[in-house]
């Protein structure tokens, strides 16, 4: 294919040179006008078998921090907002970033703008770092000649998903110390402590209760044959895992989910709140509807969602409303379709989405309190019970010894 020498002027004034593989001159042109350049010159040099072949992608699979791609988003959509052009943006960038996953990425997404390719074909590329729903977007904004805007919008999603999981991992973060305490403590109990009981009771000839009896036996599995409870748990999460890779156990997994009591309820609104932030901000950034609910259903994260979703794209190739069967799925709730139809009548459907998703942020919140607020107590209780029974199992045959002895 035939290589072709370009220069044109970006949106800011700056001077652009570069190389791009094409059929012909004309399709060189309207690729580059495509991308709101004004080219002062187009020559063709010479064929691609001869020239330097684009360095191949070798980040794919590999992932980085929602915190670093936020704070990457934000800084390029301030810097084309100043009238900074793309190529010196994703140069200065790629210097500043500390991650080095993410400064490769930026860096062979540089070469590839620089070659002619556009923005949305060098970010699909590296669908470890950004998704379909990023990309998406970016195609969006290159199509409508908002780049700066959209990037604005997508910075926003990231960062409001970036402070749910947040406030989500702060909450758990005491409960969870306290579990891992707890089992520690535990494990130490039937470790250390009930040998030695059973060794006092063994030389005395005590007869010992069925849940005494019980405990020793515990102890002595944890002493001696440790590899038996570590190779069944390995065994039953490995088998959960492969359980939750198949399409129908994960499906019957999220099901499970958002029917759990207390925990289901918090799993529902924020499946609710990311699908209207994700659908709401598509539809926002000129995502056709059809693309939007399909990129939706994709990153829902929840297949009970995404079946609805998919249930509702149906729906709108018969000419039907996007609420109907989003009602009739019973994943979400009344006041949530109501508003979404009101959207599609009204013409408004980006912004009571959004105003949805902000309800849905605060509710989300609120659930993480009260549900860290019930464990805290139920752990104590729990620890509390489990202690007892182990002071009042090794208690009993004291007392009967003793009562023996008089």
């Amino acid at each position: 294919m035939p290589v072709y020498q370009y220069s044109v002027v970006d949106p800011s004034g700056k001077t652009i040179s570069g190389r791009i593989e094409a059929e012909s001159e004309s399709l060189v042109l309207s690729k580059l006008q495509q991308q709101h350049f004004h080219v002062v010159n187009i020559k063709k040099r010479r064929s691609a078998t001869t020239g330097a072949k684009t360095k191949s992608v070798s980040t794919k699979g590999k992932k980085i921090k929602l915190q670093q791609l936020v704070v990457f988003t934000r800084q390029l959509a301030t810097m084309i907002e100043a009238g900074i052009g793309i190529i010196k943006c994703l140069e200065i960038l790629g210097q500043q970033t500390k991650d080095p996953v993410l400064a490769e990425v930026i860096d062979i997404c540089k070469k590839d703008v620089k070659g002619g390719v556009s923005l949305t074909e060098a970010f699909s590329k590296h669908p470890g770092v950004f998704n379909k729903l990023y990309v998406n977007m970016i195609k969006a904004a290159e199509t409508g000649g908002i780049l700066d805007t959209i990037l604005e919008r997508v910075s926003g999603f990231l960062e409001k998903e970036q402070e749910i999981r947040n406030k989500i991992k702060s909450a758990m973060m005491y409960p969870i110390i306290v579990l891992i305490f707890a089992a520690g403590m535990v494990n130490g109990i039937f470790i250390f402590v009930l040998p030695t009981f059973k060794e006092i009771f063994s030389s005395m000839n005590a007869e010992l209760p069925p849940a005494t009896a019980m405990l020793f036996a515990m102890s002595d599995i944890l002493r001696h044959y440790i590899y038996v409870p570590i190779g069944l748990g390995l065994a039953g999460w490995f088998g959960i895992k492969w359980v939750l890779k198949q399409p129908a156990g994960r499906f019957h997994y999220d099901q499970l989910k958002l029917r759990m009591p207390v925990v289901g309820e918090l799993v529902q609104k924020m499946a609710v709140s990311r699908f209207s932030r994700t659908f709401g901000t598509l539809i926002a950034s000129g995502v056709p509807m059809m693309r939007s609910l399909e990129i939706v259903g994709e990153t829902s994260g929840n297949m009970v969602i995404a079946r609805a979703v998919d249930q509702a794209r149906n729906s709108i190739r018969e000419g039907q409303k996007v609420s109907a069967p989003l009602a009739a799925s019973g994943v979400f709730p009344a006041m949530v379709t109501h508003m979404i139809d009101v959207g599609e009548e009204t013409g408004r459907l980006s912004e009571m989405l959004v105003k949805v998703a902000d309800f849905f942020d605060d509710e989300v919140d609120n659930a993480v309190k009260g549900l860290t607020s019930m464990i805290e107590p139920a752990l104590i209780v729990i620890m509390g019970g489990i202690v007892g029974f182990i002071a009042v199992s090794i208690m009993a045959p004291m007392f009967k010894i003793v009562n023996n002895i008089q």
